[in-house]
């Protein structure tokens, strides 16, 4: 049976950069193998997904270290986004026996009764230091469930997707090669994401398990705590971050230390953001394509065109369209546009987006299943019209939504909604009127405070709803 090691570093080498100090990979084990032994047996029965472990860690490193200790278990992390105590009850109904793991105390009351293991880590002795750097690396089978990860919910109620820990491994391991990740210079990586979203877990959690990395534990969401956090690690620097965060970070007119290399990901990067980037920090803006339902895929040069290449042992295959898809006449896509994804220790998964395959190893993205929308016989991207939205000077933010009866009713129109601070909302309309369709002019654009993002800087579904609606407080044109 194939294993993979939970950690393929030298005992020596640190894994985690915390504010008091670094986490080597012998410190790291050995602290996980504690925590293990606190966690409760999983069941013998109910199958490989019972009773899991939901990890609700706050802070990254004790994060990891739950993470780990449940792959020592032997049970299943579920990882979700959203800690409202709705979706916990929805999860604990569905999952009866689950356990919660966090920082500490819970800062909210739990929604029904459950255990919570608070994961701390004292520093060990420097007898217990010698046992750790000779003890063996734990190896894990390739085929072992070792996380349920949850959908944001920007296109519905979130979906929990099953990771084999082989497929994780293998992810690392190939996101190392394409970002040159070798031991001659191990990485610091600062991310801005949480842990518990796919695009967080890879690349500050698993990847310093696999790859000459290490990852910042400490603040690093707002701009000053991102400039900090950069200052705090040794080169060369690598900051994991999203469009909405790197554009906060550039109007903040900070000066972070040198910075190798900037990797992005959860929403398109306008290429004029990843020049300015560029440009004023010296660095090189990256992107990342994936979904949760597959993790990490391929990755692009923001600056270097549209085409996308994927990570060297994921393969991609054309998928044949369904009755009624657009051809290529329509010039939205390619005779069906839906392709299957292939990855060591996976299975093969279509994705719900569209591409236009170049080869096995090469695309580029058309867009989402849903992200076409059909008036007067013509059609337009809905993320496209977004980022000619954004792209007027002095609207910080934006987005376009469909409303319910597009579909229904003959009159019905495209709606915009705009962060655009001293820029009044009929100025936008006009701009828009230069740049767009006038079928696909919104019926009229709303100007908010600010767009209801989570944190990765996406839309929820019901957030969509809301503005759909109108259950929000603006000035309309």
């Amino acid at each position: 049976m194939t294993a993979f090691p939970l950690v393929a570093r030298p005992a020596e080498a640190v894994l985690f950069h915390r504010p008091h100090g670094a986490v080597t990979a012998a410190g790291f084990l050995a602290a996980a193998s504690r925590l293990a032994a606190r966690l409760p047996a999983p069941p013998h029965a109910g199958g490989d997904d019972a009773a899991p472990v939901i990890n609700l860690c706050a802070d990254r490193y004790l994060f990891a270290l739950g993470f780990a200790a449940c792959l020592l278990r032997g049970r299943v992390s579920l990882l979700t986004g959203d800690r409202s105590p709705s979706r916990l009850a929805g999860l604990a109904a569905r999952f009866p026996g689950m356990i919660a793991l966090a920082d500490g105390p819970m800062p909210m009351p739990m929604p029904m009764p459950m255990p919570v293991v608070a994961v701390a880590d004292g520093p060990p002795g420097p007898a217990a230091v010698a046992r750790d750097r000779a003890a063996a690396v734990p190896a894990i089978p390739a085929d072992r469930l070792a996380a349920i990860v949850f959908t944001s919910g920007s296109t519905g109620e979130p979906v929990g997707h099953r990771k084999a820990w082989g497929a994780l491994v293998a992810r690392s391991v190939d996101a190392a090669r394409r970002f040159r990740l070798g031991p001659a210079a191990p990485a610091a990586v600062v991310g801005t994401v949480p842990p518990q979203h796919m695009y967080g877990f890879e690349t500050t959690v698993l990847l310093p398990l696999h790859a000459a990395a290490a990852s910042w534990c400490g603040p690093a969401f707002y701009p000053v705590d991102v400039a900090a956090a950069l200052a705090a690690v040794p080169g060369p620097r690598v900051l994991v971050t999203t469009p909405l965060q790197l554009r906060a970070l550039l109007g903040a007119a900070i000066a972070p230390a040198p910075i190798a290399r900037v990797i992005s990901a959860t929403a398109p990067l306008d290429p004029a953001m990843a020049q300015a980037a560029e440009r004023r920090w010296g660095t090189e803006v990256w992107e990342i394509f994936g979904a949760t339902e597959v993790g990490s895929i391929a990755s692009r040069r923001a600056t270097a065109g549209p085409e996308w290449r994927s990570y060297p042992r994921v393969r991609l295959a054309p998928l044949p369209p369904g009755p009624g898809e657009p051809d290529a006449a329509s010039g939205i896509a390619a005779p069906g546009g839906l392709v299957s994804v292939r990855a060591p220790y996976a299975a093969p998964f279509p994705l719900n987006d569209r591409l236009d395959l170049q080869d096995p190893t090469r695309f580029r993205l058309l867009g989402r299943n849903g992200d076409v929308v059909k008036l007067g016989g013509r059609r337009a991207s809905l993320a496209g019209l977004t980022r000619i939205l954004t792209g007027i000077d002095g609207v910080e933010d934006g987005i376009f939504v469909v409303p319910d009866d597009l579909e229904t009713r003959p009159t019905a129109r495209l709606l915009a909604f705009a962060v655009a601070p001293g820029l009044p909302a009929e100025a936008i309309l006009a701009e828009l009127r230069t740049r767009i369709d006038p079928l696909f002019l919104p019926r009229r654009v709303v100007r908010l405070d600010r767009l209801p993002r989570d944190p990765l800087g996406k839309l929820p579904a019901r957030a969509l709803a809301e503005l759909r609606a109108g259950d929000v407080d603006g000035d309309a044109a």
